[in-house]
C-alpha cells in the first residue's frame, strides 16, 4: 500500500496502523473523539483503512473485535468530552488560541451543536475537527445527561463501525486495492466537504449582510439632509 499523499508521514493511516497496530488505532480514535488535541488527527481515513487491512490480514484480530473495540472507543471519547465540557464550562470560549487550541473551532462547534441539537452528536461524527469539539460543547452547554448517551452510542456505532465495515467491504474489491491512495483522499476530501460548505454559506451570509448594512446606511444619510431642511 502506498502512503497516503497528505501531510506528514506520521499521519497516515497506514503508517500508523502498521506502526502501532490496533492499539494505536484505539487510541487515535479515543483522543479525536473527545480530546482537544485530537481534532487533527486522521479519523475517517483510519477507519476505513482499518476494516481495508483486517480482509487482508495485516491486522490480525477478527472484524467484529476490532469494531466494537473501535465503538467503545469513540463512546468513551466523547463521554470523556462531555465531562471535560461540564467541567470547564464557560471558560473554554475564554481560552486564548495556541499551536494545539483554535477558538475558532469551538465557535464552528457551539454553531453546530445550536443548529442541530442533540442529533449533532450523530452528525458531528463524520465531520472533522467538529466531532472532536461538539461533546465538549454538549457538556459546557448541560444537555441532558440521557440524551447525550443515547445520541453518543447512536454516532459511535454509525462512525466507528458503519466507516470500519465500509472499509473491509471495500477492500474485498480489486479496483480498490489498486488505487488506495486515491481512495483515501477522496476520503478526505469528502470527509472536509461539510466544512467547505458552511465556510461558503457563511461568507456568503456575511456578504449580504453588509450590503444591507452599506444599504441602510446610505438610506439614513439621504434622509438626514431631508430631516434637518424640514426643521428649518
Amino acid at each position: 500500500m502506498n502512503p497516503l499523499a497528505l501531510g506528514p508521514s506520521w499521519l497516515d493511516p497506514d503508517f500508523l496502523i502498521t506502526t502501532f497496530g490496533l492499539i494505536g488505532v484505539l487510541v487515535i480514535v479515543f483522543a479525536e473523539s473527545g480530546l482537544l488535541i485530537g481534532f487533527f488527527l486522521p479519523g475517517d481515513s483510519l477507519l476505513f483503512t482499518t476494516g481495508l487491512l483486517v480482509t487482508t490480514d495485516v491486522i490480525k484480530q477478527p472484524l467484529w473485535l476490532v469494531c466494537t473495540l473501535i465503538v467503545l472507543a469513540a463512546i468513551i471519547g466523547d463521554q470523556v468530552g462531555y465531562l471535560f465540557g461540564r467541567k470547564v464550562g464557560p471558560a473554554l470560549f475564554k481560552r486564548p488560541d495556541s499551536r494545539f487550541f483554535k477558538q475558532e473551532n469551538v465557535e464552528k462547534a457551539h454553531e453546530f451543536f445550536e443548529k442541530y441539537g442533540p442529533k449533532s452528536l450523530v452528525l458531528a461524527r463524520f465531520v472533522p475537527i467538529v466531532r472532536t469539539f461538539t461533546p465538549i460543547i454538549a457538556g459546557v452547554s448541560r444537555m441532558n445527561y440521557r440524551s447525550f448517551v443515547t445520541f453518543n452510542i447512536i454516532g459511535g456505532v454509525l462512525w466507528g463501525a458503519g466507516v470500519t465495515l465500509l472499509g473491509a467491504a471495500l477492500g474485498k474489491v480489486d479496483f480498490v486495492h489498486k488505487n488506495i491512495e486515491a481512495i483515501l483522499i477522496a476520503i478526505v476530501l469528502i470527509s472536509v466537504l461539510p466544512i467547505v460548505i458552511e465556510f461558503m454559506r457563511a461568507r456568503s451570509r456575511s456578504k449580504k449582510e453588509a450590503r444591507a448594512g452599506g444599504a441602510g446606511n446610505a438610506v439614513a444619510e439621504e434622509a438626514a439632509p431631508r430631516g434637518r431642511h424640514a426643521k428649518r
